[in-house]
């Protein structure tokens, strides 16, 4: 007998209106769990979603170009195979038993299920600092039940199975121990398996990762050749933090990284070279735009090999000045690619091939993330990704950016400054996606003036590498015919290194697209091994690995913190510069959340008017009850930096009349800031904005 179950999209964290780039399976295709069924991709990354069901693909709902969000529906499923849901074996967190039977006939009936507190370690007599559900409230596998906190940790308790809060038996501030009864379930009894799996399906839980058994830890037999109490894989922002952190708390500290100069891909060839390389286009751009201010410049001229050593020594000062501070704290630096040999050991190599193996009492990953690289490209030079396009070895005459995202429009707006004539193809419906669209508008009117064409709703289909150029075939809303280029910059996204460490040795859990899960204290599945930075998750950005590795740092010291930051900004030093935090005013639309806005344009800035620039604008975005200040974007100079403020008002919980009363300096852009929370409360006076009709 036929069992159609849908498919949904299931939780992909922060990411909304993602769009399908490929479907991975037919009508009538036999598929296993975890089979991917779809791909999608954002300005920022590619993601496949697996199928949670072994069966027979019935009918597919969605198609390619289609934007989908969770708990989209992707296709149903004859499900000639018993899906494994938790209640066919031990859920490896949470014990629960059923109060009654059920006969096989007894579909749509429930159960009384007892939860216990599942194996926490060696912790006993563990706070309930939270208690998450309330009778009658309905649950999801793995949905969180309550929080406990020892003097070193906090963990949430998930559910084994969905179904209905019977009644809870803790409070907090009671104490538990593993094998403690938390509350009863009522869950449908195992006659109604159908009806349950559907009941999951139709809100899918992000699953937890999985430790396959060829990811059960392996045992090294030999001995390391060095030792210490903590050992961080990777010296990015977020690794060299955390070492430089751990050592500061009398940890010895070893830090392994693969390049000969710490500082990741953010210090060598991301964030500081690019930003050194945008200033100087920046330069050119002022240089150029002044003359209709009566400034006139002959037109500058660029020696491409003066300006990449200038920016090659802004980072050979940066490395060197971590090296130093590594040196003061006495942290040991190995240089190597490491690997996991097991819990306690990695295998460091060398550039020469000669290995060296460091043991750890405890380890922080921070491994990183690699370039998403698009299949169908040729192997050929003049592809390159930003590491490449950082290299600066030539100005192409054309060149070709696929990804209308941050990294892409970065270096765009570099080499158009250079004189290169640009091309950008997006295959969503507007750049930078993150942010709201009023936000990316006077970026974008600017670029269609300045560059070729903007693609957006289009993609990139088929590249030919030829001796004359690049021949590019593209497709959508706004294909071109045909167009040769000189350079093609892939701009699509950056995916996590986890899968590249041998973690399967480690018994470190890794999902299909290489993030390791962790919990609020960066702590994976492996108590005494920690994660931080890109390979955790999104959003993959600098800062936020830094304040991850003090976080992990802190917790092997024996410190009770955790990563609890509200929001986390994002910025685009484009030209304008474009600056976003907390909720977009599409997400809390999205989230039916009551807000109002207050927005101050740049036209009647007087700073901003004396700077030549009047295309910009601040926006902040309040919650309409409490009055307190929850997103904000920024479009114009220096938004990167103004969104500072409202970072630290969003964290301390400001509402609009503690930034609109706070003095700030005139004639300045902060003041922007001041006059947008002004216009939402209505007391501005540099603008006239109509009383609202009651």
């Amino acid at each position: 007998m036929s069992n159609i179950e849908q498919i949904y999209v299931p939780d992909i964290g922060e990411f909304e209106d993602v769009e399908i780039i490929e479907i991975l399976v037919s009508v009538g295709d036999a598929i296993n769990i975890d089979d991917p069924l779809i791909t999608l991709e954002s300005d920022k990354a590619s993601m496949e979603i697996p199928s949670p069901l072994s069966g027979t693909v019935q009918e597919i709902l969605v198609k390619l170009g289609d934007k989908v969000s969770r708990g989209s529906l992707i296709l149903s499923l004859d499900k000639a195979v018993e899906p494994k849901v938790a209640a066919e074996e031990p859920h490896p967190l949470v014990q629960g038993s059923a109060k009654s039977g059920a006969a096989p006939g007894d579909a749509g009936k429930t159960v009384l299920q007892d939860v216990y507190v599942p194996d926490i370690g060696d912790f006993q007599d563990v706070d309930v600092i939270e208690v998450l559900v309330m009778p009658g409230d309905k649950i999801n596998v793995e949905t969180p039940m309550l929080t406990l906190e020892s003097d070193k940790a906090s963990m949430e308790v998930p559910s084994p199975s969905s179904g209905t809060v019977h009644s809870v038996h803790v409070k907090v501030g009671e104490q538990v121990s593993q094998g403690d009864l938390v509350l009863t379930l009522e869950v449908a009894s195992p006659g109604a398996a159908g009806a349950k799996a559907a009941s999951t399906a139709a809100s899918p839980p992000p699953a937890a990762p999985k430790v396959a058994a060829s990811q059960e830890p392996t045992a090294y037999i030999g001995n390391a050749d060095i030792q210490a109490d903590v050992v961080v894989l990777g010296a990015g922002p977020g690794g060299y933090t955390a070492a430089f952190r751990a050592a500061d708390l009398g940890k010895k500290v070893i830090l392994i990284e693969r390049h000969s100069s710490l500082g990741g891909v953010c210090l060598n060839v991301g964030c500081i070279p690019s930003k050194a390389l945008l200033h100087a286009a920046k330069v050119l751009e002022e240089s150029r735009d002044f003359r209709k201010h009566g400034l006139k410049f002959i037109e500058p001229e660029v020696d491409l090999d003066a300006l990449r050593d200038w920016k090659n020594g802004v980072v050979t000062r940066l490395t060197g000045g971590l090296m130093g501070l590594a040196k003061q704290r006495k942290v040991q630096v190995v240089n190597g690619y490491g690997k996991f040999i097991d819990q306690s050991n990695i295998e460091v190599t060398d550039a020469e091939g000669n290995s060296t193996t460091v043991g750890f009492t405890q380890c922080i990953i921070a491994s990183g993330s690699a370039p998403v690289k698009l299949p169908f490209l040729p192997d050929d030079p003049r592809i390159i990704d930003s590491t490449g396009a950082l290299a600066l070895r030539e100005i192409p005459k054309r060149m070709l950016v696929i990804g209308g995202g941050i990294i892409g429009l970065e270096m765009a707006t570099v080499y158009h400054a250079l004189g290169s004539k640009i091309t950008v193809v997006e295959m969503l419906d507007s750049l930078i996606t993150g942010a709201d669209k009023d936000i990316v508008k006077p970026l974008h009117k600017k670029l269609e003036k300045q560059y070729e064409s903007i693609l957006t709703q289009t993609r990139v289909t088929r590249v030919e590498a030829l001796k004359e150029g690049l021949r590019v075939t593209f497709e959508g809303a706004k294909a071109l015919e045909p167009q040769l280029y000189d350079a093609i910059l892939v701009a699509v996204g950056r995916s996590p290194n986890g899968n590249k460490i041998d973690t399967r040795n480690a018994g470190v859990a890794v999902d299909d697209h290489g993030f390791i899960h962790v919990d609020k204290q960066q702590r994976t599945n492996v108590p005494h091994i920690f994660a931080i930075g890109d390979v955790v998750g999104q959003p993959m950005l600098a800062h936020k690995a830094v304040h991850e590795g003090k976080v992990a740092a802190e917790v092997c010291a024996g410190l009770s913190t955790f990563f609890d930051a509200w929001v986390i900004p994002s910025v685009a030093y484009t030209d304008p510069e474009i600056a976003w935090v907390g909720k977009t005013e599409a997400e809390a639309k999205a989230e039916g959340i009551k807000f109002g806005k207050g927005a101050f344009p740049w036209a009647a800035s007087g700073r901003s008017l004396s700077l030549g620039r009047d295309e910009g604008l601040t926006k902040m975005i309040f919650d309409e009850e409490s009055g307190q200040v929850i997103g904000a974007g920024i479009v114009g100079p220096n938004a990167v930096d103004l969104i500072a403020e409202v970072c630290l008002a969003i964290e301390m919980g400001c509402d609009a009349s503690d930034i609109g009363l706070t003095v700030h300096p005139h004639p300045t852009l902060s003041e922007t800031v001041a006059m947008a929370a002004e216009a939402f409360e209505g007391t501005i006076t540099d603008l006239f904005i109509p009383k609202r009709k009651k």
